[in-house]
């Protein structure tokens, strides 16, 4: 038996919307993360991003467990001397780019390679049940 290799030839990617209204935040990433990498097809190649696209709506609405709402941070930086600046998980869902939550959780599953960074290139969060992607006919995925 002779091991398969994905050529670019044998990549078709799929367009999926989820909505992640009323999902745990981790449970969500963890597949979408899968699904962004291609790793749920047969034609995997470790080195080939064989993903599909995947479009995320209610961004806003995601559920987190225990008491993280209040405790998880997030950090950014102004890029001046003493210019770290960090939020709960609770003030970035309650300001006005909640799907900063949504993409950070599956950007940290990705792999960080110039791979990593095409693969999260095929992620598009909307915070409403609006999205531009319509012409792209995509397939509602339901995750368990």
């Amino acid at each position: 038996m002779k091991t398969f290799s994905a050529k670019p030839s044998d990549i078709k990617r799929e367009w999926f919307v989820v909505d992640a209204q009323d999902k745990v935040l981790g449970r969500l990433a963890t597949e979408v993360a899968l699904r962004l990498r291609g790793k749920h097809k047969p034609t995997f190649t470790p080195n080939m991003d064989t993903g599909d696209f995947i479009v995320i709506i209610n961004a806003e609405k995601i559920r987190l467990t225990a008491d993280k709402l209040d405790k998880k941070l997030y950090y950014r930086h102004t890029r001046f001397p003493g210019g770290l600046k960090s939020k709960t998980a609770r003030q970035e869902l309650e300001g006005s780019h909640p799907e900063r939550v949504v993409e950070s959780a599956i950007r940290g599953m990705l792999p960080k390679t110039k791979m990593g960074r095409e693969m999260y290139r095929k992620l598009k969060v909307y915070k409403g049940a609006e999205h531009p992607h319509a012409g792209q006919n995509p397939v509602a995925l339901t995750l368990d």
